[in-house]
């Protein structure tokens, strides 16, 4: 009996890739191919690459080649974000056999029936790769990389219009799964064990539009949440990243009030600045973000909040750059996810004037990336001392490790092992992104908090 083919996958980008590349990898072992390790020499390797990184070109060349240096003979696909953007660029480089747009990924099983089992000698690559406008239909997916966690995709495509940003011409307009498939998901999750599910998508506070035609609303966010709330199996749901015009007072005061839901938020704030919002085309100025943050903050405390900033954005001066830095030592975040920004093909932002150098831009990059550490490390000692519920993921005698349900990561000491288990856990000390604790007999954690508000000129 012939052996099965072997397919190796690697992943570029975010959560949302991730859970797409583990469905799409599941759908292609059912269909006859064995799944192998990227390093242990695959027969076909699959490549799903984003949009947002700046050398996205450069990564995808280099994956190839790596790919190629542990099989020399195998077959190489690219899919994703950046091939549906550049498909014909993907294509010539060296060691590609296959391209396939955001639509055509999800018909992997089918592409590869008709790609040749040996690679070609003359280097052509096949491209599959449709209108992007032409995606209505929302593909579920799920990741279930660990054995604890799992990331479980519920929105797709964006239809707003940064100027900055190639999401929209990358996925699509905005679509959504249903609730009532959202919940199945999710109930197949906990049947395998699961314990936490982030809810994952490009856009997911405008969760609802279930046809990208129609662009008709018949669902919300809020009623997905509800209903999540009353499932039983999991025992965590974190909401990843979401808007700040779509994270509603009704939302925020339900999370505060929810036993499954983590006090935990994602919110991209991009600028503190309101003239450098206004050139980005978000939905918001700053003063709406502060609110936002004020509001989690006076109902949840000890609730963990992380930002996304761009910095040298077309525009940005020194003295707008200043503005984003005083707002974010003003605001009680918890951390930053910080970005550089770059130039991206056929976006309004890349014709804009007053351009930035690069030298500059790195510059304000590291002194955001200094703030990030400062915040956190502020954030992780207000909690010192409190007894937290920790879900632990690496779960081997000795130590283990986990997570807070206020997203602090927390090592503590275990003669047996934890993992997928939640145990209580007093926080002792911070050791940089880390915490160390010790966990505790009692059932239920002890949330005492402070209601002080970190401040540069103090906390920091």
């Amino acid at each position: 009996m012939a052996q099965p083919r072997t397919i190796a996958f690697h992943t570029l980008g975010c959560k949302l890739n991730f859970a797409e590349t583990s469905s799409i990898s599941r759908m292609v072992e059912s269909s006859g191919f064995q799944k192998v390790l990227f390093e242990d020499g695959a027969d076909v390797y699959v490549i799903n690459t984003c949009s947002v990184t700046e050398n996205a070109d450069k990564e995808c060349t280099h994956i190839v080649r790596k790919a190629l240096r542990f099989s020399p003979q195998a077959q190489i696909i690219v899919m994703g974000c950046y091939a549906q953007l550049k498909p014909y660029a993907i294509a010539k480089i060296e060691g590609v056999d296959m391209v396939l747009g955001a639509k055509e990924k999800f018909r992997l099983a089918e592409y590869l029936k008709i790609l040749p089992e040996k690679k070609t000698s003359h280097g052509e690559s096949i491209v599959y790769s449709c209108d992007v406008q032409e995606i209505k239909f929302f593909q579920s997916s799920y990741s279930r990389g660990e054995r604890t966690r799992a990331f479980l995709k519920i929105q797709d495509g964006c239809s707003y219009s940064c100027t900055y940003c190639t999401i929209p011409i990358a996925r699509g307009k905005s679509r959504s799964d249903t609730i009532a498939n959202v919940l199945q998901q999710a109930a197949l999750l906990a049947d395998s064990g699961i314990k936490e599910i982030v809810l994952t998508g490009v856009n997911i506070g405008d969760f609802g539009i279930t046809d990208a035609s129609k662009g008709t609303r018949d669902e919300s966010f809020f009623e997905l949440l509800q209903c999540l709330d009353e499932i039983t199996g999991i025992e965590r749901f974190r909401i990843s990243s979401i808007e700040p015009n779509l994270l509603k007072d009704e939302i925020i005061e339900f999370v505060a009030a929810s036993k499954l839901f983590m006090p935990h938020f994602h919110i991209p704030l991009q600028s503190g600045s309101d003239n450098i919002l206004k050139l980005m085309k978000r939905r918001y100025l700053s003063h709406h973000y502060a609110e936002r943050i004020g509001l989690i903050k006076s109902l949840m405390p000890h609730c963990c909040i992380g930002a996304d900033v761009i910095v040298g954005f077309p525009g940005e001066s020194d003295e707008e750059f200043l503005k984003t830095y005083d707002f974010l030592c003003a605001i009680d975040v918890s951390y930053l996810h910080v970005f550089t920004y770059s130039e991206r093909d056929e976006t309004e932002a890349s014709t804009m004037k007053n351009v930035v150098p690069k030298g500059v831009r790195h510059e304000r990059n590291k002194m955001l990336r200094i703030l990030s550490e400062k915040k956190r490390e502020a954030f992780y000692q207000s909690q010192i001392g409190k007894e937290r519920k920790v879900l632990f993921e690496d779960g081997r005698p000795g130590t283990a490790k986990g997570f807070t349900d206020n997203y602090i990561q927390v090592t503590a000491s275990s003669d047996v092992s934890l993992q997928g288990e939640i145990q209580t856990v007093r926080l002792l000390k911070s050791n940089g992104a880390m915490a160390e604790g010790q966990i505790v007999a009692s059932e239920e954690p002890s949330y005492i908090d402070t209601n002080s508000i970190i401040s540069c000129g103090t906390s920091l």
